[in-house]
């Protein structure tokens, strides 16, 4: 080789950059649905085929070598942004305890609710309670024996009754 040319690695590196880049940023970018991240793993997977080249060792085929560093790191950037977003969440946790007047606010609503959903009669109580977490009306029907028609007229009522102890309760906090 001449003093004066390039080395050979630079040259094909330089060959493989401008014939490969722009179809394989084209497909990593229908894997990361980011052009931008596509554009960004490319050049780490170009950075990488550089360093095995200036390191002696010549990939048998550079492109496909290319290629499948370039999804390995799509892969990686994938599994690195799922984890992220599921442990996100846990930085914002905090072991702060309690403050202990929240705490007796707290209690205070609990025995107060108690209170209103034991003056209800039993029927009334678990239409009340049923209704709170979450069943639908057609299933309290069913569950408490009574018609749909009947159970929005006992539920309305047994609201009714628990309103004026619950807002009393409100008003003193």
């Amino acid at each position: 080789m001449p003093a004066n040319d390039p080395p050979r690695s630079s040259v094909s590196l330089e060959h493989l950059y401008a014939t490969h880049a722009p179809g394989l940023t084209r497909w990593v970018t229908t894997m990361t649905r980011d052009p931008e991240a596509a554009a960004d793993l490319v050049q780490e997977a170009f950075l990488r085929l550089a360093r095995e080249l200036a390191a002696g060792r010549t990939p048998d085929d550079a492109a496909g070598w290319v290629a499948q560093v370039a999804r390995n790191l799509a892969i990686s950037r994938a599994r690195r942004a799922s984890t992220a977003t599921r442990y996100a969440p846990r930085l914002l946790e905090r072991d702060v305890e309690a403050d202990p007047a929240d705490a007796i606010v707290a209690s205070e609503r609990r025995a107060m609710l108690v209170q209103a959903l034991a003056d209800l009669r039993p029927v009334e109580r678990t239409a009340v309670v049923l209704a709170a977490e979450g069943v639908s009306g057609p299933e309290i029907a069913t569950r408490i024996g009574r018609t749909e028609l009947a159970t929005r007229a006992l539920l309305c009522r047994a609201r009714r009754r628990m309103r004026p102890a619950l807002l009393a309760a409100e008003a003193g906090w």
